[in-house]
């Protein structure tokens, strides 16, 4: 199925030197899989020393240089966890706040928006950066998933002000949603606005690893990590990418 309208992931990424943190959700071109990506970018010297490290269940961030961590509470935390047949991706600790209340509460098919509805951007005065958040839903035996996105960030900049905003989605063939945490540089950096973009997908981990990767800022860039899910059931293809090796 073609789809009009669509951006390409390069334009959006080559000329904005910093969209902060972003989650690119959707469906492989061919069809076959559910995909996501996630990538960290830092300004300053703690936001860029870390890493992604994957471990049984989840992904974590974690300081490359432990003698150079500064303050952890915004940076270090799980951006990925797997609950049952669902992937959470998160740019914050908001990972385990939705991870938590499905386990304790089961899902009714709107635990991903209760959850959030606990939470609010980051206390990061002037930045207030905005908690962005993704759920994939699996259902193998009918090779079919669905996804949400969420951003929830300070109404203009107004610190006394949390708007959270929630998108559902039916997957569609070589289609993706982009939402991130910045609309681009500044001081304060401006937060992302409006719906999450459309995007052109591929078919393979690899070639998503490229599109973004090469075209993030090559300064400001600091990890990546990409999932691949076959609907049909069959190995998982996974990517994470260090700037720090």
């Amino acid at each position: 199925m073609s789809v009009k309208g669509l951006n390409e992931i390069k334009n959006l990424l080559v000329n904005n030197s910093y969209p902060g943190r972003g989650i690119i959700v959707g469906k492989s071109a061919d069809g076959k899989s559910a995909m996501f990506a996630y990538f960290i970018m830092g300004r300053s010297a703690n936001s860029r020393n870390r890493i992604f490290e994957r471990y049984a269940g989840g992904m974590r961030t974690k300081a490359f240089d432990e003698s150079k961590l500064v303050d952890p509470s915004l940076i270090i935390y799980n951006p990925y966890l797997e609950c049952g047949k669902s992937d959470i991706v998160t740019n914050g600790d908001q990972t385990d706040t939705v991870f938590n209340y499905i386990k304790e509460n089961g899902d009714d098919g709107f635990a991903f928006e209760k959850s959030l509805h606990t939470r609010e951007f980051e206390p990061d005065n002037p930045n207030f950066t905005p908690r962005i958040s993704a759920i994939l839903n699996y259902d193998f035996d009918k090779t079919a998933f669905n996804y949400k996105l969420s951003i929830l960030k300070s109404s203009d900049g107004n610190p006394g002000v949390c708007d959270r905003y929630f998108y559902s989605y039916l997957p569609i063939n070589g289609l993706g949603h982009f939402i991130h945490t910045y609309e681009c540089d500044g001081n304060p950096i401006p937060s992302f606005y409006g719906e999450p973009e459309r995007v052109v997908l591929p078919n393979t981990a690899s070639e998503l690893a490229e599109l973004v990767w090469n075209n993030l800022n090559e300064d400001n860039k600091v990890s990546l990590f990409v999932r691949v899910v076959p609907l049909d059931g069959s190995a998982v293809e996974e990517i994470i990418i260090n700037k720090n090796k």
